[in-house]
Order: structure tokens, then C-alpha cells, then sequence
């Protein structure tokens, strides 16, 4: 697929740049041929509204506006986000909200995106609510993992597709409303076709995607965006950034810095300046604009920290394809019932950075080259294992530096790693939970032990770095990606649950918000 992805309605084109991978370019000129491309389909059932239920029901809605399908939104009996959907338009009365296995049951293209517990717990009523020759779409591979994992399948009447938009619901919301007048708005998204039954599975994927606004949607497989973002979840996206930020402000701490001082050089130079500077310029930007003295300090920092971070990210890797990682979230439901997760926002580090929040002056925060080397770091060391991996590259860009840059990394500058991380999905928490601690571990032991003992830059990885192809693709998904996606404000009106599952939730992240439980990344 691919390489072969073959649409009537559109037009799939190929970047030599990132390996020939196969692309759909999106865009408002498009909106009118959404309804030939759904062919067949006149409701699309949303079924949730926590993660990225309200900002795709708003976007698809709004593209499809003046067309005869119909947008409509699942929601479980007696869901706490009724007033909310109601809020946002989509009522009983005009029949665009509902109970959700109505919803399922009526609807020609249904959009599951209920939380990775619901999906688990509910997949079986689910299935039997799919009517025969209709699409299920999913925005995360979890729920094909999980069926792998316990031996079932999806049904075998229904296409089963993917459009994974790389960003957080609000995001995805607040740039396609962007889009309305500055050409470019909008979050790209890979797209999967799993099973096409009917022989539309692609043109409705593609117009699923093109509906949310995506500029770009590149073609993975559920399989493969499961693994990448799974592991990048554990990895860059948030389990390694809450290590990283961990270790550095100790280290900082050790050699005589205050706690304000040390959060500053530690976790808010790498949400703020230094996730800027990648965006905007890459990782070889970054480097490049740092000054001589501070070039030789992120040398030694990175030369030090990527053999450290490869190590742990091979282990995380090897959990998620192996199944384990799933089994373990899977095997922790009952467990949580009597032993909640506790709050990591409650430390010294974390009780200082939001007393600092409060008072920031952002041009006060230093692009600390250590920071800057330590993460890079972790950054290329991500990239280099899922290219081992058979990945592509536009799904490596994006799970190891675009989303972490353009998306997480700026809700977490406003909002604070600790309220991230206490606030995300069970599925990311549990990660996070398990995988930071070792890569606090390691970069505690290994280097900041190498550079306390006067290690010199490894002149040979340093080379690597600066040679390295992941620089090269990152300017071609620059020119491909949304004008100014970086989140300078976060959107108001966040919701607190993702629908369809039993028991409270938390969230806020739309990967993809509501502030309430960050959902799936």
C-alpha cells in the first residue's frame, strides 16, 4: 500500500526525499469532492468526545457543511459530555447526538474514538453494532494491537481504516479554524486502510482526513502507527522528555544551581527555546545557532546521552512489538481499581516550575546547551532505531520530532511536564510511569557520570549528526507542513472525559485535549 495507493477521487503523489512514500495533499479546494469520495455514505457516527472526538466532529462537520451527510455524535447513556457536545451543536433534537451504539448502529462511516480501556472492554457490542458493508475508523492502531494480543480479529464485513492525526484535538481544531483565512492550517495525519471490503476504503479514508483538515496524510499501516506510536509515547513524546527534565534539574541542582535557575535550564529550555528553535529550523538549526562555546557543550552532552537513551529506546521497542507493553496496560486495569497512580507534580521540581510559570519572562529562558545535547540526543537515537525498524520516514519525523515540537512539547511549556503526565490516558500514564524512571536511570549514571569525568565529543557520532538524513527530511515536512502550528495558546473550553469509558477519567490532549485525560498520543 505504500507504494501503491490508488484513489479515484484524488490525487496521490510520491517525495523522493522521504524514500518515495506516498502522499494526499489536502486542502479546502477539496472539501467539494468529500461527498463523491464518501459515496454511499450518509451519516458519519463520532463516536466519543474526550481526546479527538470534539475537534473531528466540529472539523468534518464544517467541511461537510451544505452536502447531505450528515454528522452525528455517539455518546454513552448519561455522559457527563452531553452538555458539552451540546454546547459545540450537536444535539438530540436535530439528530446530530445520540446514544452511542444507536449511532454506531445507524451510521454508514463510524469514527471509534473512545478511550483505549473502552475500546478494549467494548469492542465486542461494538462489533456486533456494525452493520455489514460499513467503515470503521479508527485514529490509533491501539485497538488492532489489542485484538492481536487476545486472538480476535476485526469483523470481516466491514473496512476497517485509519487517519491518525499527529497532534492534539485542540490543536487539530484551533488550525483548521487557522485554515479559514491563512492558507496551510490544519495537522497532518497518516492514514491506514486495514480491510476494504466495499472498495471505498481508501476514498473514505482520504476524505476522513482531508474533512479534518490535514494538509498532508501519508499512507502507514495500523500495525505500523500503532508500534511507532506507542514507542514514541514511551520514547521522545513524553516518557523520555519527563526522564530527561528529571535528571538534568538533579544534575543542575548538584552543582550549585537554585531550583528556580534549574528548572529554567532544564525543562522549561526544552518545552520553550529549544522545541522553537526545532521547529522552526530543525534539529541542524538548532545547532547551528548555538554560539561556539555552547556548540562544544552540546557536543559532549549529546556524545554522551545517545548511547544511553538508544539502549532504553531498544528495550521500549522490543515491549511494544513484542506485545508485552500491551499486555502490561491490559494487566493493570484491575490493579489500578486498587492502587490509583499518584501525582508526580508534587516534588520540588515541579511545585518551583509552576510558582515559575506564573511569573515567566520568556526571553529570560536560556537555549542551555546541555539540554539542548541531551535531547537531541534522545531525538536521533529514536529516529536511528525506527529506521532499523522499517519505518518510514515521514512516521519517523513526526513521532520523534514534528509532534513532539509543533504539539506536545507547547502544551507542556503552558501547562507543565508534571500536569502532562498526571493528566494523560491511562495507556500513555502507564508508559510514562514505567519508562522514565530508567531513563532518569541512565542519564544519571551514565552521562552525567561522562561528563562530571571530562568525556571529550565523540568526533565520529558528531559527524553522523551533522551528515545525518533526518535533517534533510525535517525541511521537506516543513515545506509540506501546516503554516505556524507551533501551540503559542492553549484553546479554551477543554472537556474532562473520554466517552465510553466506564469510571472517571482525567484528560486534557485532544492525540491525539480536554482538560482532563491526555489521550492517546
Amino acid at each position: 500500500m505504500q507504494q501503491g495507493l490508488q484513489s479515484r477521487i484524488f490525487s496521490p503523489e510520491t517525495v523522493p526525499g522521504l524514500g518515495g512514500e506516498a502522499l494526499v495533499r489536502g486542502g479546502r479546494h477539496l472539501f467539494s469532492r468529500l461527498p463523491e469520495a464518501l459515496a454511499g455514505v450518509a451519516q458519519i457516527g463520532v463516536i466519543g468526545w474526550g481526546s479527538q472526538g470534539p475537534a473531528q466532529a466540529k472539523n468534518l462537520r464544517d467541511s461537510l457543511r451544505g452536502s447531505p451527510i450528515r454528522v452525528k455524535v455517539g455518546l454513552r447513556a448519561g455522559s457527563r459530555s452531553l452538555p458539552v457536545a451540546r454546547e459545540a451543536g450537536f444535539r438530540e433534537s436535530d439528530g446530530t447526538c445520540g446514544e452511542m451504539f444507536e449511532v454506531i448502529r445507524e451510521s454508514d462511516l463510524v469514527l471509534l474514538l473512545i478511550s483505549d480501556a473502552a475500546q478494549a472492554a467494548l469492542h465486542r457490542p461494538i462489533f456486533q453494532a456494525l452493520r455489514p458493508g460499513t467503515t470503521l475508523g479508527l485514529s490509533h492502531g491501539f485497538l488492532a494491537a489489542y485484538l492481536e494480543s487476545v486472538g480476535e480479529r476485526f469483523p470481516d464485513d466491514v473496512d476497517v481504516i485509519g487517519v491518525c492525526p499527529k497532534g492534539m484535538g485542540p490543536s487539530l481544531r484551533r488550525l483548521y479554524e487557522q485554515g479559514q483565512s491563512t492558507r496551510g492550517g490544519g495537522i497532518n495525519a497518516s492514514i491506514a486502510v486495514e480491510r476494504d471490503v466495499t472498495g471505498r476504503a481508501t476514498d473514505r479514508a482520504l476524505a476522513w482526513s482531508i474533512g479534518l483538515g490535514t494538509p498532508c496524510s501519508f499512507v502507514t499501516t495500523l500495525e505500523s502507527e500503532f508500534r511507532s506510536d506507542l514507542f514514541g509515547e514511551r520514547g521522545v513524546l513524553l516518557g523520555a522528555v519527563h526522564g530527561i527534565v528529571e535528571s538534568l534539574y538533579r544534575y543542575l541542582r548538584s552543582r550549585g544551581r537554585s531550583p528556580n535557575d534549574a528548572f529554567r535550564c532544564s525543562c522549561e529550555s526544552i518545552t520553550g527555546p529549544i522545541s522553537r528553535t526545532i521547529s522552526r529550523s530543525g534539529l541542524r538549526g538548532l545547532y547551528r545557532a548555538l554560539e561556539d562555546r555552547d556548540r562544544a557543550a552540546f557536543q559532549r552532552a549529546y556524545s554522551a546521552a545517545y548511547r544511553p537513551a538508544l539502549e532504553i529506546l531498544t528495550e521500549v521497542y522490543d515491549e511494544v512489538a513484542s506485545g508485552n507493553e500491551i499486555r502490561s496496560v491490559i494487566a493493570a486495569s484491575e490493579r489500578l481499581a486498587r492502587f490509583p497512580m499518584a501525582e508526580i507534580g508534587v516534588t520540588e521540581m515541579w511545585l518551583g516550575g509552576r510558582a515559575g510559570r506564573a511569573e515567566r519572562v520568556e526571553e529570560e529562558i536560556p537555549l542551555h546547551p546541555l539540554a539542548a545535547g541531551v535531547y537531541c540526543a534522545a531525538m536521533v537515537a529514536q529516529v536511528d532505531l525506527l529506521r532499523e525498524r522499517g519505518h518510514g520516514w515521514s512516521e519517523i519525523a513526526n513521532e520523534s520530532v514534528i509532534e513532539a515540537v509543533d504539539s506536545l512539547n507547547p502544551y507542556m511549556h503552558a501547562r507543565g511536564v508534571a500536569f502532562m503526565v498526571d493528566n494523560c490516558s491511562t495507556t500513555a500514564r502507564l508508559g510514562c510511569r514505567r519508562w522514565a524512571p530508567l531513563f532518569d536511570y541512565a542519564f544519571t549514571q551514565q552521562t552525567f557520570v561522562a561528563l562530571d569525568a571530562g568525556a571529550a565529543p565523540d568526533g565520529a557520532r558528531i559527524r553522523a549528526f551533522e551528515a545525518h538524513r533526518i535533517h534533510g527530511v525535517l525541511d521537506i515536512c516543513r515545506g509540506l507542513r501546516t503554516v505556524g502550528s507551533s501551540v503559542d495558546s492553549l484553546p479554551s473550553g477543554f472537556v474532562s472525559e473520554e466517552d465510553g469509558c466506564d469510571g472517571a477519567t482525567r484528560s486534557p490532549r485532544g492525540s491525539r485535549g480536554s482538560i482532563s485525560r491526555v489521550p492517546n498520543l
